[in-house]
């Protein structure tokens, strides 16, 4: 029995579907961000004191807190496509990629324990600021400040992003040196990395007064990068990827070419 039809249409199905969570992921993380930049001035706020961040988040009420819960868990989305990816492009062996997938895996991990802080932590914190006196309050913001800097400026920020740059560096140099996918989509990657990268500048500023910032990297980096995700996505839907081969099969197969009508 010929088994060659249904193992190819999996084989379709598997990459169509990773495609179609990194494109979910994407536009479902980038409409949350934007409603918590239009509603709490994210990410700006990050970098303000506890004495106004936090009367802020009271303001925003259970809504705000909703929003970040909405943020954190479309941004995790992107684990499972990340974790797919290596099978979808026949690399599952590649120790390159197996490395960076795991570390790329691990940083939306650390991503989402920078954003679910919002929900499970910065409410009490806010509420007992609220409600205490100015010694209360003294203690509140020292509290504020301690697992800011470390739940969010060092685990969601500084390690969070520099392991997603690192998984889509690595996959764009990857796709740049087999062309398993176009090799626009690996510069795109690399250029959109690149940039993104420079906003660690704004994170180190944080612990090491001085340290040069380039305002407009985080925007462009993140914004840019998000959109590279959903090209992914999109190209992995709408394209077939190349299939590395052993030596000595002359050419490159589709991960559909062996369907027969």
């Amino acid at each position: 029995m010929n088994t060659t039809l249904p193992a190819a249409a999996d084989s379709v199905a598997l990459r169509r579907t990773t495609g179609f969570l990194f494109l979910v992921g994407a536009l479902a993380f980038g409409t949350a961000a934007s409603v918590l930049s239009a509603t709490f001035d994210w990410p700006d706020i990050l970098r303000e004191d506890a004495d106004l961040v936090l009367p802020a988040f009271l303001e925003g009420g259970p809504a705000l807190i909703w929003t970040w819960f909405a943020t954190a868990w479309t941004y995790a989305i992107l684990v499972v496509p990340l974790l797919l990816l290596p099978r979808v492009l026949g690399r599952a062996d590649d120790p390159a990629l197996r490395v960076a997938t795991a570390v790329g895996a691990a940083s939306v991990a650390l991503s989402l324990i920078g954003f679910l802080r919002w929900v499970f932590v910065v409410p009490a914190l806010a509420s007992s600021w609220e409600s205490g006196d100015a010694v209360t309050r003294a203690a509140t913001e020292a509290a504020w400040l301690a697992q800011h800097q470390f739940g969010g400026a060092l685990l969601g920020e500084h390690l969070g992003q520099l392991g997603a740059i690192a998984w889509s560096i690595t996959l764009s140099i990857i796709v740049l040196r087999t062309a398993i996918l176009p090799r626009w989509l690996g510069w795109f990657g690399v250029v959109s990395s690149s940039i993104y990268l420079l906003n660690q500048g704004d994170i180190l500023a944080t612990a090491i007064p001085g340290f040069p910032i380039i305002d407009i990297a985080g925007l462009i980096g993140s914004a840019s990068w998000g959109l590279w995700v959903a090209t992914l996505g999109t190209t992995l839907i709408l394209r077939k990827t190349r299939r590395a081969t052993t030596p000595g099969v002359s050419g490159e197969r589709d991960d559909a070419a062996s369907v027969r009508a």
